[in-house]
């Protein structure tokens, strides 16, 4: 398997990414947001950070550069792509994955860890995982997630929900959100499985951080 890490500008995760695909002996590269082709990747990951300082509103400047013709085309081919926090605020903008990432209810940034519950969704990137709560950090202060009544059912009748922010026992309630995200969403994928967008981080999971976010790769690997 080879990665590519997409690079923007404001950027600040794409070395942690690095770091957990080589501790999981992952083959990786960076890519930059200038170039036009993925050819020879097998997946994708727009790592965390801050693209473009996060003017106008997180996420949306990304969508327009050049290497996200080439990440819609990877995506609607089949090929995995995961989102990490940024990343999954510029996949919303980029209409690959629906809903929008708002600012925290708090209107705070947030860091620490949290506790998340999977879902059982249809999920590439956890399709194998026998972990029912995972311990990962957050870092944003836009990852108040939030669609639609519609959207929400949709989500929910096709299996999309990955993540749910939920508490140390595993229950899922008003306690445990960090950031006020609709149905306590951490994390979604698209239709087809293969689009993966998480606001936690489990590339700071992974190795001697932890190991819960290794298990976002092992199935993909596997």
């Amino acid at each position: 398997m080879k990665v590519a890490i997409i690079r923007f500008l404001g950027t600040n995760c794409d070395y942690d990414c690095k770091y957990a695909c080589d501790v999981l002996g992952i083959k990786s590269e960076f890519v930059w947001h200038e170039e036009t082709s993925l050819k020879g990747f097998d997946c994708v990951i727009l790592p965390g950070g801050f693209s473009y300082g996060d003017y106008l509103r997180s996420g949306v400047l990304a969508k327009f550069s050049p290497i996200m013709n080439a990440v819609r085309e990877f995506a609607n081919k089949g090929g995995y792509v995961m989102g990490i926090c940024n990343g999954f605020q510029i996949l919303t903008e980029s209409r690959l994955l629906p809903g929008v990432l708002l600012k925290n209810n708090n209107l705070r940034f947030i860091h620490k860890d949290v506790y998340l519950k999977t879902e059982g969704s249809r999920c590439y990137f956890l399709k194998d995982s026998n972990k029912n709560l995972l311990k990962m950090p957050i870092a944003h202060g836009e990852g108040n997630y939030f669609c639609t009544k519609e959207q929400l059912e949709y989500l929910k009748d096709n299996d999309m929900i990955v993540l749910r922010y939920a508490s140390e026992d595993g229950s899922v309630d008003e306690d445990a959100n960090p950031n006020g995200s609709v149905f306590n969403i951490a994390g979604i994928c698209n239709e087809k499985g293969n689009v993966f967008g998480l606001m936690p981080h489990p590339e700071r999971a992974v190795g001697h951080l932890g190991i819960d976010g290794e298990e976002i790769w092992k199935s993909l690997l596997e």
